[in-house]
């Protein structure tokens, strides 16, 4: 059995009580206010449930995360930012962004990225506290990604990709801008294989909550604007 949250407070239980099947499943209930999920994230926890369904609270081990520096850019990914004319931006299409992230995907008809979880996260953006990044193609917006910022970790919630490579591109470009800014990690969540190509790791929980510790206070006087380019992103190290 999980508990259910307090309507009244947006205090957790401890992220060890989450469950080990199904992995890290901690709690159910609550809202979706920002304040919420902002403690939420503070505490290695996130929400992720389908409509209908209560709201499900998560902090699975281990924990797929990425240290920005250590962004594996492919040799034809190389080759393809080098060869495609793009523009990449911060927090100029935020709600297109997450409404392209909801949109139904080839392998399935669902979507966990609801209307109330739209709203959450956009209020969250007004806020200064999610961000979006956008790859735009010939005017076209055609890929890009969403997450939460907080100190010097960032917590990536969702991609998507309207042309080949698009997503992959505006997530190694931010990775290198993210290394430039002195961010220590970025927080993939869950596995698979779309991320494992572009090199991120499966740490134990306990190691992720160090990073929590150590680096959620910590101040990044940086304006979310992109000043590195195509040569800072395909350098071989």
């Amino acid at each position: 059995m999980i508990p259910w949250l307090d309507p009244n407070s947006n205090d957790f239980p401890p992220i060890t009580q989450a469950l080990e099947e199904p992995n890290g499943l901690l709690a159910a209930g609550g809202d979706l206010s920002g304040n919420r999920l902002i403690e939420a994230y503070r505490h290695g926890i996130f929400p992720w449930f389908s409509p209908g369904e209560p709201i499900l609270w998560w902090s699975p081990d281990p924990r797929c995360t990425l240290i920005p520096g250590q962004i594996h850019i492919s040799r034809s990914l190389r080759k393809a930012i080098r060869s495609t004319e793009f523009e990449i931006t911060f927090d100029q299409a935020f709600t297109e962004v997450i409404a392209a992230c909801a949109a139904p995907r080839g392998y399935t008809d669902g979507t966990w990225i609801s209307m109330p979880m739209q709203n959450a996260y956009t209020q969250l953006h007004q806020r200064g506290v999610a961000h979006s990044v956008e790859l735009w193609q010939n005017g076209e917006l055609t890929g890009g990604l969403y997450g939460i910022a907080m100190g010097r970790l960032f917590f990536g919630e969702s991609m998507f990709s309207r042309t080949t490579n698009a997503s992959k591109i505006a997530f190694v470009i931010f990775a290198r801008q993210l290394e430039k800014w002195g961010y220590a990690l970025i927080d993939c969540q869950v596995e698979n294989n779309h991320l494992t190509s572009l090199g991120v790791r499966s740490i134990p929980r306990t190691e992720f909550k160090q990073y929590l510790d150590h680096n959620l206070e910590t101040e990044l006087n940086h304006r979310w604007h992109f000043d590195i380019d195509k040569e800072d992103v395909v350098r071989t190290e």
